[in-house]
């Protein structure tokens, strides 16, 4: 599907207002979380420990990856569980409605090595992601593209005069979603919502559609 390109500023009343982007998590949002398939399927209980139990992505990807040298899964077994995978219920229909009336960015703490066979299911979006460093098939490293990337994707699109509405479902979601002009919670567990009942919390598409269309901060917000 290719994005519409909208004008970057519209007119109202004389003023300038914002072009609306939406950002949005991916694991837990739009496709189901990988390391928990993974967990599934080689029956590594301690895998299934993500974003939404562990605030710190550093620790918890080191966590990770011990776990993976300890039990010898490789880069293969990891394809093969995305070889299995597919896009959650209804995400591919919601996000093409999404990019047919707004630019969309996928902000994702996944890694290209797991998102591009999911990407090209979900019809090829805009993501930025990290780097899994391999060797002899073995998953040695991790490379983050930058430190809190989310947050500071969301900053730099609204210094580009952008309308940021975010959406996530995890504890590394939430600077995202507090950086963007509006942001929203989806498909959230209980504990991160009720640590941060300020936010909107969704849990389904056609609520979070109809949310992301009604925001309208002032305008120059």
């Amino acid at each position: 599907m290719r994005d519409t390109c909208w004008p970057t500023t519209a007119t109202i009343s004389g003023r300038m207002r914002p072009q609306k982007m939406v950002t949005l998590d991916v694991e837990g949002v739009l496709i189901p979380e990988v390391w928990v398939n993974l967990a599934l399927r080689t029956g590594i209980n301690e895998l299934k420990r993500t974003t939404r139990d562990e605030p710190n992505y550093d620790r918890l990807m080191t966590y990770r990856l011990e776990i993976l040298d300890r039990e010898g899964v490789t880069m293969g077994d990891l394809r093969a569980v995305l070889a299995d995978m597919g896009p959650l219920d209804g995400a591919r229909e919601f996000l093409d409605g999404l990019r047919g009336d707004y630019q969309v960015i996928l902000l994702s703490d996944t890694f290209q090595q797991f998102a591009s066979p999911l990407m090209k299911q979900l019809g090829n979006p805009a993501i930025l992601c990290h780097q899994l460093r391999v060797k002899d098939d073995r998953i040695v490293d991790y490379v983050l593209r930058i430190d809190d990337h989310k947050r500071r994707s969301v900053e730099a699109f609204r210094s580009l005069n952008y309308q940021v509405v975010a959406a996530g479902d995890s504890y590394n979601d939430l600077s995202m979603i507090r950086a963007a002009n509006a942001g929203a919670l989806f498909n959230a567990p209980t504990n991160v919502i009720e640590e941060n009942q300020d936010l909107p919390a969704f849990d389904s598409y056609d609520e979070l559609r109809s949310w992301i269309d009604s925001t309208d901060p002032a305008p120059g917000v």
